[in-house]
């Protein structure tokens, strides 16, 4: 971690973040719409001139065409209806090279005036080969649904959201380090600390089985809730695919089946940690994120459940992803935060 502590720097690094986070659910919203299939090249540069006349646009209509999801799914579909799906996936790929902008021009303007000094620039060469790693598996995601399947691969999915996490919580925790200031000195990991961080990990597990749903598109299996199918615990949960583990991963109905159950793991971890925590003397900050990390978890049910009664409406679905962002974002600040008391 850096140790000069600098507010220009902490600006920049929450803007990007702020920017990384907005592609997360505007590509919730891409995927919703199905739209992410329709631009079926990556070119970095001339993909930012959208098709400006008719014999443009026949162009690229015809090699969507081409494509599984045209051929099984869109098979209808005209050149006016395709235009709407393009400017949806045009547009994500033309914040992502805004927000590839805002990161580059503030790291070079800091790192040439100094701002950085030479011997802290790691961590953010880090944080830009990760937005640029994320650039490229979001194109191989993509790719793995132009071939066989009119579907992306729910594991590329799932990876391309871990990994924009990763770089959102590696952005938050220096961010919040700048505003806040860097520790000089390594302490041990107290068990609250510890506890926290395995919380974390349960919420990243229930958030990667929430993309393998969306990529699975498990969640139109059933519209009803608690009973699945008409049943508590539907039957053939790990006899979908052979062999039987493989079901826990890849079949539709026992992935929706965990992530309909998996998150009141979450939510009984939540209420613990919440006891556990307020019975100590801890600061303000701390215990403003103890509240909002168990409002977040609530109300994170409450939009699962209602997705499942709406049958996976668009704006519900959205709020669910989002909220599950910013319920990842508070559980960053309060590890933070709980790490900085454990140095005092």
């Amino acid at each position: 971690m850096p140790k000069t502590q600098n507010r220009a720097v902490m600006i920049w690094i929450f803007t990007f973040t702020a920017c990384a986070a907005f592609l997360v659910v505007y590509g919730g919203f891409v995927r919703l719409t199905r739209s992410g299939l329709s631009i079926t090249q990556w070119n970095p540069v001339s993909g930012a001139v959208p098709p400006l006349t008719q014999q443009a646009w026949q162009i690229e209509f015809s090699k969507y065409q081409r494509t599984p999801e045209f051929r099984l799914v869109n098979f209808n579909m005209t050149l006016d209806e395709y235009k709407t799906i393009f400017w949806v996936e045009w547009f994500h790929r033309i914040m992502a090279r805004v927000a590839g902008f805002i990161f580059a021009i503030p790291f070079f303007v800091f790192f040439f005036k100094k701002t950085i000094p030479w011997d802290e620039i790691g961590l953010y060469v880090v944080l830009g080969l990760l937005f640029v790693s994320q650039a490229v598996l979001g194109w191989y995601m993509v790719a793995s649904g132009l071939e066989d399947q009119p579907h992306v691969s729910h594991y590329l999915l799932a990876s391309h959201l871990l990994m924009a996490l990763t770089l959102i919580g590696i952005s938050l925790w220096t961010a919040f380090s700048h505003l806040y200031g860097f520790s000089p000195k390594r302490t041990k990991w107290s068990l609250v600390s510890k506890l926290v961080l395995i919380g974390l990990i349960i919420l990243l597990i229930q958030i990667c089985y929430g993309s393998f749903t969306a990529g699975l598109k498990a969640g139109y299996i059933s519209s009803t809730w608690p009973l699945m199918l008409g049943e508590l615990i539907p039957g053939g949960l790990l006899s979908q695919i052979q062999p039987p583990s493989m079901n826990l991963i890849a079949a539709p109905l026992t992935v929706v089946f965990i992530h309909r159950w998996f998150a009141f793991v979450g939510l009984v971890t939540a209420l613990f940690l919440y006891w556990l925590i307020q019975r100590q003397k801890v600061s303000k900050d701390i215990k403003f994120a103890l509240d909002l990390i168990l409002a977040l978890v609530i109300l994170q049910i409450v939009l699962g459940i209602l997705i499942l009664l709406s049958h996976v409406a668009i704006a519900i679905a959205l709020l669910h992803q989002a909220n599950a962002l910013l319920l990842f974002s508070s559980t960053i600040y309060l590890l933070h935060r709980l790490r900085a008391a454990d140095r005092v």
